[in-house]
């Protein structure tokens, strides 16, 4: 157990994956695979691994997608990272072809294949065509494919590890804004389950959902309305497809109102899905939405931040409701 960094517990969960299968392959661009973590010995899976098993490709992000998809059903597992020029590229491939084969195939193809879709664009700082602001609400979208976006290094090494041994595509979204995260991340390997969504705080007037790079955000939020006097139950998604519903709606049928909190855009974002599956079983419930705006995120940093949700729009959406 030590103190470890979003991406440092991820490549730890590669490298053992990678140890324990000599097939499985690593596919990057311009992002090296290298992790470095005090106390610990730095990652490099380039100089661990040689260049056969960790490739450095050209600036193609579909042809990173298939060749990954392409290994997966010729029985090796692989993964690879599309950093944030690319993070709808491999979107076709994905939809048209990961989602479906099992289907078009009776059940026969296994892929074991991985997307680490970088979310950058949830940053300030990335307008116009790298703003990539709607990842999360396009890939949850895919019937067959896995969707994860985990909030903390300890979900993040967990959740790769079960993405790694699982036979189904996944799409495996990394939250930018979350890389400078630190906390306590075992050494041994460990699965966090693909369809279950953790409960990080308990209460009983109001349910606030969110995900990914929205959860630093709420539990600031949720801190001072507990302070406050307000019981707070706060859920982290951390699997957008399939969505954990049973977890969803025994907190809702609790508190009888729900507020969801996105980082993606407001109109078919994670949280309007959120409170479609809890209306249709939870009677009598109160609903309320923060989301980013309809709009393209700006290059203004200060404009961004004014854009985005923070503690501080959730703080009044949960006044408003309560």
């Amino acid at each position: 157990m030590a103190q470890k960094s979003w991406m440092y517990s991820v490549l730890e969960a590669v490298q053992y994956e990678m140890q324990q299968d000599p097939n499985m392959l690593w596919i990057f661009e311009l992002t090296p695979p290298v992790a470095s973590n005090p106390g610990k010995p730095v990652i490099n899976l380039e100089t661990e691994f040689g260049r056969k098993r960790v490739c450095n490709t050209g600036i193609d992000e579909y042809w990173m997608a298939a060749t990954v998809l392409g290994a997966s059903l010729a029985g090796s597992r692989a993964a690879t990272y599309i950093p944030y020029q690319g993070a709808l590229m491999p979107f076709e491939l994905i939809q048209n072809y990961a989602g479906k084969l099992r289907h078009m195939t009776g059940g026969k193809a296994s892929m074991p294949a991985v997307w680490i879709i970088e979310m950058t664009g949830q940053t300030p700082g990335f307008a116009g065509q790298h703003s990539c602001y709607e990842e999360d609400s396009f890939y949850m979208h895919i019937p067959g494919v896995r969707t994860v976006i985990p909030s903390t290094p300890y979900d993040a090494k967990g959740l790769m590890h079960a993405a790694l041994r699982s036979p189904d595509p996944i799409v495996y979204l990394y939250p930018a804004g979350l890389r400078t995260l630190i906390e306590e991340v075992p050494d041994e390997p460990y699965v966090v389950p693909l369809d279950k969504a953790a409960v990080r705080q308990e209460g009983s007037d109001l349910t606030i959902v969110s995900s990914g790079a929205g959860m630093p955000e709420v539990l600031k939020a949720a801190k001072t309305l507990t302070d406050e006097g307000m019981s707070v139950e706060v859920i982290d998604l951390r699997v957008l497809k399939e969505m954990d519903t049973e977890t969803l709606v025994n907190s809702v049928g609790k508190t009888k109102r729900l507020l969801t909190v996105d980082q993606s855009y407001y109109t078919l974002s994670p949280g309007a899905e959120v409170i479609a599956r809890v209306a249709t079983n939870v009677d009598g419930a109160k609903y309320k939405r923060v989301a980013f705006p309809d709009a393209p995120p700006p290059a203004s940093p200060e404009m961004f931040l004014w854009m985005r949700p923070n503690a501080d729009h959730v703080v009044g959406a949960a006044r408003d409701l309560v």
